[in-house]
């Protein structure tokens, strides 16, 4: 056995004292004076279209790096305070000054790219032959390319810094009022987060009061969520507007490194297999002794095991079956449980869900949510862990080649809760655990494969019509049960008309579309762990090359070079499908 885990993490070998930490106050007079530093040399650098500027290009990019690092760690350490104590008001007020930061970052990152982009290709080619310009030359022609298709610098500062105020402001905004949002239940006054809980429980009538109540919270705030929602799609889509960008997906599939084909291509494999999940749903209704399911059955328990693991019986079956796939994993993981690195408690006042985040000054990570024992916490701990891990795996990357895109970012951590969850199944000790372990396997399938799609279809819908006017709250709704009915096959009885507004997905500023990269990355894991499967313990190190490489190339040349598919082809996602029907299969016979 080994030693007793924390389930409190350790802010402080950060910067001592929370909140009204002398040290970070010190730390962002620091990144201030850096970011000022880069803001001046890239102003003052007048590039010649010569080979000869590789030395200046070279050095003005270790002067980002010095910068970047600097809001990074402040960035990470401000949203761990924020999460484990919502009513941390200070924290709100750093958080708001980090943005700003942030944003003077951003501003001199643009001035820079466009003159990245003032190079004439030839010489460019040339510039990024050797030395650090050639281990970079993927993402500075990135930034290169992306440069050209913006509006002027002088156009692209003045958007960003508008969005503090404008944009980013509303996005605050939203977290401002879900901070603020109670769900009453009997006598309780619940935050979203605990709610959400109660939605696993196996009593139906407790899920269904907290539904009703958890419908009504939001309704009573729908006008604030609707308005909110509006401005944010409105700035985006004025800014692309005016940059000539047609396509609302343009901007998501840039960013995620991938082709339209591609997303095409899964999401056409995912609508010509809802059959079993369809299936699935209508043999849970019956087992639960309904008709049909609603939206607050989608996670309730079936049969009465109650497989509960405390914090530490979780700790060690993750690290004993990473240990299964490698050693290198496991290692991590023990690391960050000895050394404080996870916040776990279930206590009141923390923020729903959980994240992952990266110091990268302190080449540490941070890992939050909120642990009651349940099978799907042990998942969720694997799943943020699949992040560390990944952030590990590319410790000695230069930080400009770190950058990967949430699609891929999915990836790793996807992987790390299948080798969890499939040993749970393996493991179970009688059918009625292994069904309910299998169930909550398959719950994840349905969560990407439908509830995720539900959300991308709403999205789209939303921004055609949002190019028209504002979209009422009402239209909204009828957006979202539409969407859903169409990706849940119909299977539902109840849906939840009001979960744009419940969702913090759709009012993230930091990237568009925050969907179906979950998705992406659910499959693309799928595809690695097959391989992984067939291959058996060697393959921790193709694994970790190819998430080495994971920020430095497209998706599709990621795939081609590391599992040798085209995922602009069905077959590759056909397959990574194939293996979620597997369970559902499995399933089926089991409750014959």
């Amino acid at each position: 056995m080994s030693n007793t885990y924390s389930e409190v993490w350790d802010l402080d070998v950060f910067f001592e004292g929370g909140s009204d930490s002398p040290d970070f106050a010190e730390h962002l007079k620091s990144a201030d004076e850096k970011i000022t530093q880069f803001k001046n040399e890239v102003e003052s650098w007048q590039p010649a279209d010569q080979v000869s500027e590789g030395a200046r290009l070279a050095s003005l990019v270790e002067i980002f790096d010095g910068a970047a690092r600097k809001v990074r760690q402040a960035g990470a350490f401000v949203s761990c305070l924020h999460a484990q104590n919502t009513g941390d008001k200070k924290a709100g007020q750093l958080k708001a000054a980090v943005t700003e930061i942030s944003a003077s970052l951003q501003t001199a990152l643009t001035i820079f790219d466009q003159k990245l982009s003032s190079f004439s290709e030839s010489v460019w080619e040339e510039l990024v032959q050797e030395g650090l310009l050639e281990e970079l030359r993927f993402v500075l022609t990135e930034r290169r390319e992306r440069a050209a298709e913006k509006l002027s610098e002088k156009e692209e500062s003045a958007i960003n810094s508008l969005s503090v105020d404008g944009y980013h402001g509303w996005g605050q905004m939203y977290d401002v009022l879900v901070g603020n949002t109670k769900i009453n239940y009997k006598e309780e006054s619940l935050s979203v987060g605990q709610a959400a809980n109660k939605l696993s429980d196996a009593d139906r009538s407790v899920r269904k009061e907290i539904f009703a109540q958890w419908e009504k919270a939001w309704g009573e705030q729908e006008d604030f969520y609707a308005k909110t929602l509006n401005h944010l799609a409105g700035f985006r889509l004025n800014v692309y507007k005016l940059r000539g960008w047609e396509d609302v997906l343009k901007e998501p599939l840039d960013i995620n490194r991938m082709k339209k084909e591609t997303l095409d291509a899964m999401w056409e494999v995912i609508s010509d297999n809802k059959e079993p999940f369809v299936q699935f749903l209508n043999r849970k209704a019956k087992l639960l002794g309904l008709e049909k399911l609603s939206w607050y059955d989608l996670d309730a328990p079936i049969g009465n095991t109650e497989s509960k693991m405390s914090y530490q019986e979780g700790a060690d079956f993750i690290v004993d079956n990473f240990e299964q796939f490698g050693k290198e994993m496991a290692d991590f993981a023990k690391m960050a449980f000895e050394n404080k690195w996870i916040e776990a408690e279930d206590r009141p006042g923390k923020a729903p869900g959980g994240f992952h985040t990266f110091f990268p000054e302190s080449s540490q990570s941070r890992i939050f949510m909120t642990y009651s024992g349940t099978p799907s916490n042990v998942s969720t701990l694997a799943h943020e862990l699949g992040h560390g891990f990944h952030t590990y795996a590319m410790r000695d990357q230069h930080l400009l080649n770190r950058n990967y895109a949430m699609n891929v970012a999915e990836t790793a951590s996807t992987f790390a809760e299948m080798i969890v969850s499939d040993a749970s199944v393996k493991n179970a000790k009688t059918k009625e655990e292994k069904l309910s372990l299998l169930e909550d396997k398959i719950q994840r399938s349905v969560a990407l494969l439908m509830n995720i799609h539900s959300r991308f279809l709403f999205e789209t819908k939303f921004y055609e019509e949002r190019k028209q006017g504002i979209v009422n709250p009402e239209r909204l709704g009828e957006l979202m049960e539409n969407a859903q009915t169409e990706a849940y096959g119909g299977a539902l009885e109840e849906y939840h008309p009001l979960f744009w507004a419940s969702k913090l997905h759709f009012f993230i500023t930091g990237v568009p579309f925050y969907n179906f990269p979950y998705t992406f990355g659910y499959l693309f894991s799928l595809g690695i762990y097959a391989l992984a499967q067939e291959e058996g313990k060697g393959y921790e190190e193709k694994y970790i090359a190819l998430l080495k490489d994971s920020a430095s190339m497209t998706v599709e040349d990621l795939a081609q070079k590391h599992l040798n598919v085209d995922l602009t082809k069905k077959d590759f996602w056909e397959k990574a499908v194939r293996m979620c029907v597997e369970d559902v299969e499995e399933f089926m016979a089991l409750t014959e």
